[in-house]
């Protein structure tokens, strides 16, 4: 296993820090002041400055107009966008056309792909399920009906629905098969009900009724779902470790500028303490990312499928992300709930990215099956 970038994946991370460069945190109300959402849609000039420099067709192929990198380059470019708590469907588009490109039919891929590289279309996923617990494929159902498939059910907190053009949303046949359906925003037997995350954002709670999708637009192929939620995880992963570490380097300069008793409080033990053991916890964060990311960029084999390292990354991910913001605002102390200061709202998207794909003891759960599974000699 070899951690050493290439320079594609260098090249996408700078193009990345030029376009997040200039992104300001704050440019949208709090959401701890704010009663609804924060913004009725993502930050569209962001996105074209994205697609002009890109980075939304990474991972296509250069039929599609793409690079042809992997999930590593979308991780290293997530991570950036972390930073700046960049307000667009990235990943969702990203994980969900290439996940179109590796499993769909050659009429779809010719439609969207290309398309989706340059902007033009915007998909997300409908990963939460009904409840946000329960296993997303299990909340729809989907039957065969002549050239179409019906779909019935409910899908909650799914991200940018409602500016998103297609949410590609996973569903259990009769046979007890998942298939993705991409469901066009506006379409017969398709309702979308606001919902507001922690971060102040829109999400949508999609409900199905009798919902008719052409044959086209569903992807049967075995191990599809299980792939794009693999790649969504890893890429809250990377977003988990971006913020992180952006927090931790905001925690560094106000300790070092901070004085109490005339010295800075950087300089008590207490505190360096502190600042060191979420430093450990970011490595570590990186550390099961890149393992993750390589495992699915590769296909490698290893003691546990691939699903294992994204179980491990995302603990570390929820429980990592949860405790650097929740230390960074002990040690800013009152400041760091000023509204007029941005650490409050990195802790509110730690928290919805804690949770998103799951928390940390659902992963914990999966990964003591695997091992039940796959016992270790």
């Amino acid at each position: 296993m070899d951690f050493t970038f290439t320079e594609e994946q260098q090249a996408a991370v700078e193009a990345a820090r030029a376009v997040f460069g200039g992104v300001a945190p704050d440019a949208v109300p709090s959401p701890a002041i704010t009663a609804g959402a924060v913004a009725d849609d993502f930050d569209r000039a962001l996105w074209t400055k994205l697609a002009d420099a890109d980075l939304l067709s990474l991972l296509l192929a250069a039929e599609y107009g793409g690079a042809g990198l992997d999930a590593i380059a979308l991780c290293l470019v997530l991570r950036e966008a972390a930073k700046v708590l960049a307000r667009v469907p990235l990943l969702e588009s990203s994980a969900a056309a290439v996940a179109v490109q590796a499993y769909g039919g050659e009429e779809l891929k010719a439609e969207l792909l290309a398309r989706a590289g340059r902007g033009e279309v915007v998909l997300t996923v409908a990963a939460n399920g009904r409840t946000g617990h329960d296993p997303a494929e299990l909340a729809v159902t989907a039957r065969r009906d002549g050239d179409a498939w019906v779909l019935d059910g409910v899908q909650t907190a799914v991200p940018w629905a409602e500016n998103a053009d297609f949410t590609v949303v996973p569903a259990h046949t009769g046979e007890g098969r998942t298939v993705l359906a991409l469901v066009p925003r506006v379409h017969e037997g398709v309702a979308l009900g606001e919902q507001i995350s922690t971060t102040g954002e829109r999400l949508g709670e999609l409900r199905l009724e009798s919902a008719r999708i052409t044959a086209r637009d569903v992807i049967d192929a075995d191990g599809a779902w299980e792939w794009l939620r693999e790649l969504l995880a890893t890429g809250t992963c990377a977003l988990a470790l971006g913020l992180g570490e952006r927090v931790l380097s905001m925690t560094s300069t106000y300790a070092g500028k901070r004085e109490q008793f005339g010295f800075p409080v950087a300089t008590f033990q207490a505190v360096a303490v502190q600042a060191a053991d979420r430093y450990i916890d970011l490595r570590a964060m990186e550390a099961t990312l890149w393992q993750a990311a390589w495992r699915i960029s590769t296909g490698a084999g290893g003691a546990l499928p691939a699903s294992g390292d994204v179980a491990v990354a995302k603990i570390w991910a929820s429980e990592g992300v949860r405790r650097v913001v929740q230390t960074a605002q002990h040690l800013h102390g009152g400041f760091g709930a000023d509204v007029d200061y941005p650490l409050h709202r990195y802790h509110a998207w730690a928290k919805q990215l804690e949770l998103s794909l799951g928390p940390a003891a659902a992963h914990e759960e999966a990964l003591g099956d695997l091992l039940a599974a796959h016992p270790l000699g």
